[in-house]
């Protein structure tokens, strides 16, 4: 277990596969109660490197540490022929990304990434919609995402800071990038974008907060956002994003991601040529509308999806689902749902989005990989090559 922090507990579910964590790694002291609280008794690293040299097996590796560490610590597992579950983003730059698939093709150690949403039930019946041809041939998708947390979520730590995070386009934006990519069966070659930090500069009070976790400040009181406090020292990413996308294939895509909403949910629509259909709530008890008719103003749709629960664990089920595939990855090179290509292309879209916002919306092109990586990975990652 690589960083032991908010997303540290997605790791338990390898159980249900099976598995053991048998060691962690994390630098801060504080997280040692956090670590036997979750995992028992087991060995503790300051980094990867005393892990390597400890001698302890290890099989994989969940990288669950913060963003901007994700592509060093990745590389050095992979070096050392260690299997990784990479929490998304995949890393907070393009280059980043790429290199950490060019080393896993290099050695051959396995490379997963936590894009959990493809198995979220929602997410799933979308997919399946558009595959059984209900709205023919998808030429336009489009995702807002409300979300609700950003104060308490992201503008406390380091994911206010560009230099950590680069943009809440990977930490928040990957997640639906991804989506839309699988669901328009493409991804992002062209994007342009317009944002802003609106309001949490606004902000006055102010705190290192180092020496504390999310769940130490965070509270459904925090409201409105401009009376928000203890916010990191340095806030210089957007809190409120648009960017348009224009796939390889013609498909065109855009993305809009508030982080002071009252509500926090996200909602897709996907229009294709024979008809159309959009999620509400995106969880059991939500639907999933189709309209595939001529109408006026038709609230409900023609055909109603109720969205069916996806049982126990985090993100509605898709949590130890997506362990669960990766565990299976690791032991027989099984096919996944994630790919590591579509993870790499999801920070690409995300960076140059951020990029256009910075750039007087200047239109940004996504740079393409070497025809050698994209067969490795959609083989998925053949021990025999």
């Amino acid at each position: 277990m690589i960083g032991v922090g908010a997303r540290a507990g997605v790791a338990l579910h390898v159980r249900q596969s099976g598995g053991e964590i048998v060691a962690g790694v994390d630098p801060a002291p504080q997280t040692r109660e956090r670590t036997a609280r979750l995992f028992g008794d087991i060995p503790m690293f300051a980094s990867v490197s005393e892990l390597i040299a400890s001698g302890i097996a290890v099989d994989a590796a969940f990288v669950t540490s913060p963003d901007f560490t994700h592509a060093e610590v990745s590389i050095e597992l992979l070096e050392a022929g260690i299997a990784c579950y990479v929490e998304k983003p995949l890393a907070i730059s393009i280059e980043d990304a790429d290199r950490i698939l060019e080393t896993a093709h290099r050695t051959g150690a396995k490379v997963y990434v936590g894009h959990n949403m493809r198995h979220m039930q929602v997410v799933k019946m979308m997919k399946e919609i558009i595959d059984r041809g209900e709205i023919g041939e998808v030429k336009a998708i489009w995702c807002r995402h409300f979300v609700g947390h950003g104060g308490d979520c992201y503008f406390k730590d380091w994911h206010a800071e560009r230099d950590r995070a680069m943009s809440l386009l990977l930490q928040k934006g990957a997640h639906d990038i991804d989506v839309m990519h699988w669901l328009a069966g493409t991804s992002s070659r062209t994007v342009v974008g317009v944002g802003d930090l609106a309001v949490y500069g606004q902000v006055a009070s102010r705190r290192d907060n180092s020496d504390r976790r999310m769940g130490d400040w965070f509270s459904r009181d925090n409201w409105p956002p401009l009376a928000q406090t203890d916010l990191n020292p340095v806030i210089d990413v957007e809190d409120i994003s648009m960017i348009m996308m224009r796939a390889d294939s013609g498909v065109l895509m855009s993305y809009q991601q508030c982080h002071f909403t009252p509500d926090y949910w996200r909602n897709y629509t996907v229009i294709g040529t024979e008809g159309r259909i959009e999620n509400f709530d995106d969880d059991a008890g939500g639907e999933v509308r189709l309209w595939n008719a001529r109408s006026e103003y038709l609230e409900k749709g023609h055909v109603r999806y109720p969205i069916s629960d996806g049982g126990e664990g985090g993100h509605g089920g898709a949590d130890p689902l997506t362990v669960g595939e990766f565990v299976e990855f690791v032991r027989s090179g099984a096919p996944t749902q994630t790919n590591p290509v579509a993870a790499r292309d999801a920070v690409a879209a995300g960076v140059a989005g951020a990029l256009s916002i910075r750039s007087g919306s200047q239109p940004q092109e996504i740079p393409t990989l070497s025809d050698e990586l994209l067969a490795y990975f959609a083989a998925h990652q053949p021990s025999e090559r």
